[in-house]
Parts: C-alpha cells; structure tokens; sequence
C-alpha cells in the first residue's frame, strides 16, 4: 500500500512501479562547478575592486580593471576546470580500459574479487558469490567500475560540462560586484562592494546548501566568511601599495 505522507507525484509514481526518488548527489557534477565559479567570480573581482580603489585609482579605471578582470576571470576559470577535470576524465578512463583488459584476461579472478568485495560489505560468502555471478554475467565491467574503482554516471567526469557551467557562473557572479562599482558614488565604493559583496556570497551560501540539501546557515557563514578574509586582504594590500607609491 502507498504511503499517504509521500507527496502526490511520488505516491503516483510507486503506484505505477516507477522509482520516483532523486538524490541530491546526483547534481554533484555541475553543483560543485557552478557555487565555484560564481564564488571566485564574486570573491576575485570585488577583492580586485577592493584592492586597485584601496590604492586610491580613479573610478574609471577600477570599472576598466574590474571588466578586464571579469573577462580573464571566466576564460581562466574554463580553461581550468576544462583540463583538470579532462585529467580527471583521463585516469578513469584508464582505470576501465585496465579493468577491461583484467576482466577478458581472468574473468574466474575478478568474479572472485568481486564477491570478495561484497563478502567485506556484510554478504554471506555464499550469496557474495551468487551476486557476483550474476553481476559478472549481467554488466562485469559496469560492477566493477562501480564496486570495486567506486565510479558511476553520477560522479563521472564531464569536462565540457564543467567548463561551461564554471564560466558561465563566473560571470555572473563577477557582474553582480562589477554593477555595484558602476552605481556607487566613488566617495563610497569600498565600502558599498564591501556590504554587497558579503550579501551576494551570503545568497550563495544559501542557494548551494538548498541545493545540496545541506544546513542553510551553514552554507551561508562558510562562504561569507572566507569571502570577507579574501577582500580584507587584498584591500590592505592596496591600501599598503597605494601608500608606498
């Protein structure tokens, strides 16, 4: 009998044999890109803002810097995620090919190493070894990616996603400092990008944690946090250069 606390559509969907549950690690490929990439575009440009007004430049000039920063920003960060998680990609795709070859060459072996995985995770030797045969017969590779190198669609590299998800991120997290540059009187830039920051890490926090289905106020402290250690730094570091010169 369906559960009546299970909401409508899931109730509908165990009524007509559907699995109708969606895990929250299934977002972790383009979760993990995008709260990167519009963090470092928020923390970045406005610790660039920070840093370059600190040092007393004019306010043209911290607009142009802010804008070339936003542009460099999103190509770095492509590029970047494009080639680690390509690197990333790469040694799985090894792992398989390795699996593969190991598989064609002692299928007897690796069915044994297979049920002795699952003998490890609490399984009857008997029933280890029934689970494993049919695994080997079914998918041998697929079980084996899975079981014993922990590798599956969810968490496998996708490098063109990544990149995208990351620039596109960037920039809009460095638009939202870069808007503020263009509104606030000069008199008070530092400290408007400073606040507005500090607000757009803060929804950051939040909306990733909602996403992860984490502690909001966890979330949010976190990324606030360390975004205001990053702008500090780099604003007393402007402000130090700027006195020298």
């Amino acid at each position: 009998m369906t559960d009546p606390s299970l909401p409508r559509r899931r109730r509908f969907a165990k009524a007509m044999g559907r699995h109708a549950e969606h895990h929250n690690s299934d977002r972790i490929g383009w979760l993990r890109a995008a709260v990167l990439g519009a963090n470092d575009g928020i923390v970045s440009t406005a610790s660039l803002v920070l840093g370059v007004a600190a040092a007393g430049t004019e306010h043209r000039l911290i607009l142009l810097t802010s804008v070339s920063g936003l542009i460099a920003g999103a190509m770095s960060m492509a590029a970047g995620e494009f080639v680690s998680v390509h690197s990333q990609e790469d040694t799985e795709k090894a792992d398989l090919a390795f699996e593969r070859a190991e598989i064609k060459q002692d299928p007897v072996g690796e069915q044994r190493e297979l049920a002795g995985i699952y003998a490890g995770r609490g399984l009857d030797q008997p029933l280890a070894e029934q689970v494993a045969a049919k695994l080997m017969a079914h998918d041998a590779l697929g079980a084996h990616a899975r079981d014993e190198l922990g590798l599956s669609d969810t968490t496998a590299a996708r490098p063109t996603q990544a990149a995208l998800v990351s620039a596109a991120s960037f920039l809009v997290g460095a638009v939202l400092p870069i808007a503020v540059v263009a509104l606030a009187a000069p008199a008070h830039l530092i400290l408007w990008v400073s606040v507005a920051s500090l607000v757009f890490l803060a929804g950051l926090g939040a909306l990733s944690a909602r996403a992860g289905a984490a502690p909001v106020w966890r979330g949010t402290w976190r990324v606030a946090f360390w975004g205001a250690v990053a702008m500090a730094v780099t604003a007393g570091a402007g402000a130090l250069f700027g006195a020298v010169a």
